[in-house]
């Protein structure tokens, strides 16, 4: 997703080393090996193994994987010099496209969308969660406005037998609230809400956030692309220090402006036309930039970034 943007953010590439914090099917490693770069791919999903191998015969000695979590970016590109990092948030293409994982409402299969393949799944959550708390936990991680309708009717189906097939769940969905023509699927938020809260995704987009910023030096580059409005907004509001600093009355003493971790590179780039066209699901991409300046990194908090909450057995 805006493959050419991300690489005008990072540049210059040639000898440049980058961290692929979100590796998947390695289509950004593969273009930043191209422009001269060598990468570091970093993914906790098992089942990229072909195409790091893929990779490591075409760049010999210019590409390294490390399996693990991307909010440990830091730790696992270990002492290595680093010049960049890219994140690109969310599910992959290549895991929407594996019925067996369980992300599609499109296709039939087993109601996991674990990523790494380890915790809870979203049949774990939809079966046992009460009402509320799934309720809850559909508005705040989907910003699905029939929440509430739609946990209440998956309490009410799963007390017939448990719900564990992701096509059985999006026509309930579908059947609850129904669905206008040319709208977005009525299951889109409420699985986005599951997946979020299956991979914790919020947790680790904070990490992975604070962990590029501890690892690039001044001058260092990270670009990060988006699909939807809350991770968005947490990754605007990690770069703009003024969104997340405390507010000062004006009869307090002058003080000096917050001295910024981050100088931007551009401002938010979104797909153009011509993408759009070759890639529909880059509809709601959102690529946002910035270089590290000589400023200490941050201790990593959640606090300011607009990071929403659920807690199960919350009112």
């Amino acid at each position: 997703m805006l493959l050419s943007e991300v690489l005008d953010a990072l540049a210059p590439l040639d000898g440049a080393r980058i961290v692929d914090g979100t590796f998947g099917a390695g289509g950004y490693s593969r273009a930043l090996l191209k422009e001269g770069a060598r990468v570091i791919g970093i993914d906790r999903d098992p089942t990229v193994a072909p195409f790091v191998d893929a990779l490591t015969r075409e760049f010999p000695g210019r590409f390294a994987f490390v399996a693990g979590p991307f909010s440990e970016l830091d730790a696992l590109a270990g002492e290595r010099q680093v010049d960049g990092v890219v994140l690109d948030i969310g599910v992959s293409s290549m895991q929407l496209d594996q019925a067996e994982r369980g992300f599609s409402f499109m296709r039939s299969g087993p109601l996991d969308m674990r990523m790494g393949r380890e915790g809870e799944t979203a049949a774990d959550l939809v079966n046992t969660l009460s009402e509320t708390d799934l309720g809850n936990l559909i508005f705040a991680f989907g910003e699905e406005r029939a929440s509430r309708r739609i946990a209440k009717a998956i309490v009410a189906a799963r007390e017939t037998a448990p719900i564990t097939d992701t096509l059985e769940l999006a026509q309930l969905i579908e059947k609850t609230v129904g669905r206008k023509p040319g709208a977005p699927h009525p299951a889109t938020r409420t699985f986005q809400g599951l997946r979020i809260a299956v991979n914790g995704e919020f947790d680790q987009l904070v990490g992975a956030l604070f962990a590029a910023e501890r690892i690039l030096p001044e001058g260092g580059r990270l670009a990060v692309v988006t699909f939807h409005s809350l991770e968005d907004r947490i990754v605007k509001r990690f770069f703009d220090q003024t969104k997340t600093a405390a507010p000062r009355s004006r009869h307090l003493p002058y003080s000096a402006p917050v001295e910024a971790c981050w100088a931007p590179v551009r401002k938010a780039v979104r797909a153009g036309s011509a993408e759009l066209g070759r890639n529909p699901r880059a509809r709601s991409a959102t690529l946002r930039s910035g270089v590290r300046t000589s400023i200490a990194a941050r201790p990593e908090q959640a606090a300011g970034l607009g990071v929403p909450g659920f807690r199960r057995g919350a009112a």
